[in-house]
């Protein structure tokens, strides 16, 4: 079956008109987003109004979907929601991006009151399951309706097999695709109480496995990626910014891509643009594009720049000499702190502690290392834009494009495309808006690509940072008071993770000390839990082992630990048979992590090459409680990738800066996982739970370090207190 995926057009009349069988619409109205007849939609003059659900004659169902795909399976796993509770073939089911409308087709963001579609921190399943559920639901009554209404009978005697309503009592069935030629969509649609949902041991589709949608297209090629597009009169842009940081404080809540940081004073102008294929040179507020007849050309051109640039806030910055410095505003009485958490009386369960710690901890910038460059496509056409970007955030770019552009957001019309990585870089419009801003220019459709050198530059960094943690036991070993401070650049990005819900410590004081350097500053794949779960899981088992106990059983005992976070452990306990004996030469390390919602226990096993340096994770194990599991293989594919991603930090990525300029360029000095450091074995399970959905894009990151740290004390007596864990750090910790 072959599949569509295109982005309607936001014009009501241009939807409804000529669809033909039955339509269900989303309408945004005064008390919200609702499912809709299309009769009723024409009724609501001043209501935007587009399609969720179209059930043609044929039979075939199409569902739109909010799901942007970067691989991780949101596009399939969303409509297969919907699709379980309209019983629906799936064999039958085509599914479409759905227009860049938050007000209409987002969620309601959990820390604000605005309406996003946002496919970033693992929210797309948990936080749309709800809201599709009903819908398909709703639908399914609506078919059901119809079709007693044919036969003469009552609605409640009637089932539905997947698509297919079916009168037990004469073994009468009537297709979807026949109902749609005939049936009527009421106004309004029934009501569904949360009652009439499907028991989980009802699901089809649910948990079942069913083949995703997006891996035809991208083995035959015809997946398109915004980097594919090519229209008439097309002209490349390569983009050059300085390579000084200049970014606000909460660089990733927003981007104006007509805010002027560190701009271009002069340039060679003339020289450029005579070199072969150059048509122009666009100024922007942050940096100079070389636009060209082919992408070769303005890359060139691009590297012939030279720029003398406006001072930044990041002239001088020094990562190494401001991490240090760190400790520093950690120690100072008169720093800024931002209380994050406090519980019961800290300063009392410390003055009566019978045994106190204080460690310390670092880490480095990291990049998001995305495969697919940075890229996108803007053409214009009097006073209508249109955007072919594949973004986690279509409403944020669409925002950035009609920004750069002073339009309207009607103005802009968005073409979702297929990603090739995200996490976290792809949520955020920057160069969408910039390629608007270069079509203007130009007057001409552009596609803008970002080198690999640009992106790393301009990279947006999950924020470094240091962190102090204290505790305190009792004369019985339990842990009684708990303190710690992270200081770094970031604010939220830095925070994310610092708290332990899943341990019962009584008495707990956390909290941030900030500084602003002018660093670009992003949400990437877990962020702050990365390192703040290291730290956290790192002291837990340097108590545990002070005290010569399991680790697991420290935490059990000692820890207060909350009964779900129990049974990740003795799952995974159980999974990689943690008492047992190992080879020589290798040791394990348990961790634990919450992102999301869901809840992760992991355990690696290493060796170390004491000559080198180098460790080696030869087998890693997982159990995570994720809520009730949509796609089976997706998700487990997705906490592989998330482990993939949590080693490659921890064990090689790291961006240093000299001067305020990044100093890594590619992928020969910005160093990345390879196949033949992959673990030999990589093992996940999932606790068997029956409730919502949770996230796991990310649940399989977070406890890598803290399990490697942990796994590395066992082997060497020593403890790893810097991320990531590189052989020279390795080398010099074992020298110490």
């Amino acid at each position: 079956m072959t599949m569509m995926l295109k982005t309607p057009e936001l014009s009501r009349r241009g939807l409804l008109a000529g669809m033909g069988g039955m339509t269900f619409c989303l309408a945004l109205g005064t008390n919200g987003v609702s499912l809709v007849s299309e009769a009723q939609a024409n009724t609501l003059a001043n209501a935007q109004v587009t399609p969720w659900v179209r059930i043609a004659p044929d039979g075939t169902v199409t569902i739109l979907t909010a799901g942007a795909e970067m691989g991780q399976g949101s596009m399939t796993g969303l409509p297969v929601i919907l699709a379980e509770e309209l019983d629906c073939d799936w064999s039958k089911v085509k599914i479409e991006w759905c227009p860049a409308d938050p007000a209409v087709y987002g969620y309601k963001d959990p820390f604000g009151p605005s309406q996003l579609m946002w496919i970033v921190g693992s929210r797309a399943t948990q936080l749309y399951f709800n809201d599709l559920r009903k819908a398909g639901a709703q639908v399914r009554k609506v078919l059901i309706a119809n079709a007693a209404q044919k036969w003469g009978v009552d609605a409640a005697t009637l089932k539905t097999e997947p698509s297919v309503v079916v009168n037990p009592a004469n073994g009468a069935r009537l297709s979807y695709g026949e109902i749609a030629a005939f049936g009527t969509v009421p106004s309004p649609l029934p009501e569904v109480d949360p009652k009439e949902l499907k028991a989980r041991k009802d699901f089809r589709l649910i948990g079942k496995g069913v083949p995703r949608r997006d891996t035809p297209l991208k083995v035959n090629g015809t997946a398109q990626y915004a980097i594919d597009v090519k229209l008439p009169g097309m002209v490349y842009a390569s983009t050059l910014h300085s390579p000084v940081h200049d970014a606000a404080a909460k660089v990733w809540e927003t981007i104006d891509p007509t805010a002027p940081a560190a701009p271009p004073e002069s340039w060679n102008d003339a020289e450029v643009k005579a070199m072969p294929g150059v048509i122009g040179i666009v100024k922007l507020p942050t940096g100079l594009a070389v636009v060209a007849e082919h992408y070769e050309q303005a890359k060139a051109g691009r590297a012939a720049l030279k720029v003398k640039w406006a001072k930044a806030k990041a002239d001088g910055f020094d990562s190494e000499k401001a991490l240090e410095s760190y400790v520093k505003i950690h120690d100072d009485p008169n720093a800024q702190v931002a209380v994050l958490d406090k519980k019961g009386d800290v300063a009392a369960a410390f003055a009566g502690a019978a045994k106190t710690y204080k460690t310390a901890f670092r880490s480095d910038y990291g990049y998001h290392a995305q495969m697919e460059p940075l890229n996108a496509v803007v053409r214009i056409t009097g006073d209508k834009a249109e955007v072919w970007e594949g973004s986690q955030a279509p409403d944020e770019s669409r925002k950035a494009v009609a920004k750069a552009l002073d339009f309207k957001e009607e103005q802009v019309d968005f073409h979702q495309c297929f990603m090739g990585g995200g996490f976290g870089r792809r949520s955020i419009g920057d160069y969408a808006g910039e390629c608007a801003l270069i079509a203007k220019g130009i007057n001409r459709p552009v596609k803008l690509i970002w080198t690999r050198e640009e992106d790393m530059a301009q990279g947006m960094f999950r924020p470094q940072s240091f962190q102090c943690l204290e505790a305190a036991t009792d004369a019985s070993g339990t842990v009684t008071g708990w303190k710690h401070c992270v200081v770094g650049e970031g604010q939220f990005l830095l925070i994310t993770g610092i708290k332990i819900p899943y341990y019962g410590v009584p008495n707990q004081h956390i909290e941030m000390r900030g500084v602003s350097h002018g660093i670009r500053l992003k949400h990437w794949r877990a962020v702050g839990h990365v390192f703040n779960v290291f730290a956290i899981e790192s002291t837990v088992d340097q108590m545990a082992a002070d005290a010569g106990m399991d680790p697991i059983e420290f935490r059990f005992q000692k820890m207060a630990i909350i009964p779900k976070a129990r049974k990740c452990f003795e799952t995974v306990a159980q999974m990689c048979d943690w008492k047992a004996p190992r080879p020589a030469g290798r040791a394990l390390g348990v961790s634990i992590s919450e992102r999301s919602g869901s809840l992760g226990a992991g355990v690696v096993e290493i060796s170390i090459d004491r000559t080198s340096g180098k460790i080696k994770v030869h087998k890693v194990w997982v159990a995570v409680d994720g809520g009730v599991i949509v796609q089976p293989g997706p998700a487990r594919a997705n906490i592989e990738s998330a482990i993939t991603y949590g080693l490659s930090s921890v064990l090689h990525e790291r961006i240093s800066m000299k001067d305020g300029v990044v100093e890594q360029s590619n992928f020969h000095d910005y160093n990345v996982m390879r196949m033949s450091d992959l673990p030999e074995e990589m093992s996940v399970q999932f606790v068997d739970v029956d409730t919502r959905p949770t996230g796991l894009g990310e649940i399989g990151n977070p406890f890598i370090a803290g399990a490697i740290s942990n796994a590395f004390f066992r082997l060497t007596g020593k403890r790893l207190r810097h991320l990531p864990f590189t052989p020279e750090r390795v080398l010099e910790t074992l020298k110490a």
